[in-house]
């Protein structure tokens, strides 16, 4: 496996940075900003939240269905 620019927008791109400089490694930089309790809740939050609205869908959906099944007029015909 090789590494390096495959095309020539690849080989202008590695040229043109190539002699950039970062400096951002500092011991602040490696620690997260948000508490990893405070995801876990926000996920669980949002799971929550989520699966509630496909319980509700499905019970809508399955009222929709019945409301129409009750309206329909279903009417007898003689074979010919």
């Amino acid at each position: 496996m090789a590494i390096g620019a495959r095309d020539f927008i690849d080989k202008l791109l590695v040229e043109k940075y190539s002699q950039e400089k970062v400096d951002n490694h500092d011991a602040d930089s490696l620690v997260s900003k948000v508490s990893a309790d405070d995801m876990l809740d926000a996920m669980d939050n949002y799971s929550n939240n989520y699966r509630t609205m496909l319980a509700l869908n499905n019970r809508l959906t399955m009222v929709c269905y019945g409301v129409v099944a009750k309206s329909a007029k279903y009417v007898t015909t003689e074979a010919v």
